[in-house]
């Protein structure tokens, strides 16, 4: 449950903010296998959007780090082709809600490969994509659409939610061969927390898991990590949210043990089984909408593996059923008074 896998030779840990990491991890692939490649709007000479792959290009030159046009569904497609061919790309897609245009190429086509090819044909593809909201940027720029493709099979999802764990969890993805689908919480890109949340903005620099080791490591996919250990109730999140529920821990002074769990597939189904049935409660956070959203498959899973343990039944707090409120961003978020009435709720009896 711990989720460390580290590989090769690490050097000193100093901290850096997930940008930073992000990019590392980039760089620490390209470095050793010369078939990576990175592509995506504006990815070479201008660096990303939010600077994730600055330098890169010059680093590797326009053939391994180049911009493409503005077409998700011809991203994909050369991705795919690239792929079959023997290459690794890590293709960009600028915001999350660019997506839906790749859709096929990514469902039809990366998903299944292998297993229309009876294993002639990999597509070891790594999807960047910062999600979530946070940053004010509309209905457009703002989507967290996980859910989407945690449903599809033959695909992997991962959403880090630290520095430490986004250059771990990136390099095992680009070394994995099957796709991978690696969101981005843009929200906290350059910190944990904002005011919102009764706190001052606290940079990446003065969090313990802004520490990365300079040089190789990978956390393997599938492992959950337990943030804070307790014996009253669980909490599942990932991304954002695992700051946003430590906070409200913390405040309200619970014995919650918090779980981010990394991966959403392949998921750490023993690590959550393990600590409902130490617990007897579960509360599921995140803020992707309610409907449909990655939280009912927690519940469900955590209601047909631990129902004999459960004291309450799993709360979920997640956004709101609407299309993304630009004016009521914070609003939309699960923040600390319906976190805190959720875990009342568990905890009462």
């Amino acid at each position: 449950m711990s989720g460390a896998d580290e590989q090769g030779d690490v050097g000193t840990a100093r901290p850096l903010n997930m940008i930073q990491a992000l990019n590392e991890a980039m760089d620490i692939c390209m470095a050793r296998d010369p078939d990576i490649v990175v592509m995506g709007e504006d990815v070479g000479y201008f660096g990303g959007v939010f600077k994730a792959t600055e330098g890169l290009q010059r680093k590797y030159g326009k053939t391994r780090v180049f911009d493409t046009p503005i077409t998700e569904c011809g991203i994909m497609g050369v991705a795919v082709g690239m792929a079959a061919y023997g290459l690794r790309p890590v293709p960009e897609i600028q915001f999350a809600d660019y997506i839906y245009p790749a859709l096929d190429q990514i469902v039809s086509e990366a998903a299944r490969i292998r297993y229309r090819s009876a294993g002639e044909f990999i597509a070891p593809i790594t999807v960047r994509s910062p999600f979530g909201g946070g940053i004010f940027g509309g209905q457009t720029h703002s989507q967290s659409p996980e859910g989407i493709f945690t449903h599809v099979a033959g695909l992997k999802t991962v959403v880090p939610s630290t520095p430490y764990d986004a250059k771990g969890l990136l390099i095992a993805a680009i070394e994995d061969n099957d796709p991978v689908i690696f969101f981005e919480p843009k929200r906290i890109y350059n910190g944990p927390f904002d005011g919102h949340y009764g706190r001052p903005v606290t940079p990446w620099a003065k969090h313990p898991a802004a520490m990365v080791p300079e040089g190789y490591y990978r956390i393997s996919l599938g492992q959950a990590k337990v943030v804070r250990g307790g014996g009253d109730v669980t909490i599942l999140c990932y991304g954002t949210m695992v700051h946003v529920v430590s906070a409200v821990v913390e405040d309200m002074k619970i014995d919650a043990e918090v779980i981010d769990l990394r991966t959403l597939v392949p998921l750490d189904i023993q690590a959550i089984t393990a600590s409902v049935q130490k617990t007897g409660r579960c509360v599921v956070v995140h803020e992707a909408t309610r409907t449909s959203g990655f939280g009912a498959e927690l519940s469900a899973l955590v209601q047909e593996r631990c129902f004999h343990a459960l004291e309450a039944p799993v709360e979920r707090v997640t956004g709101w059923d609407t299309p993304y409120p630009h004016s009521l961003e914070w609003a939309y978020f699960p923040g600390p008074v319906r976190i805190g009435e959720a875990l009342k709720r568990v905890m009462k009896d």
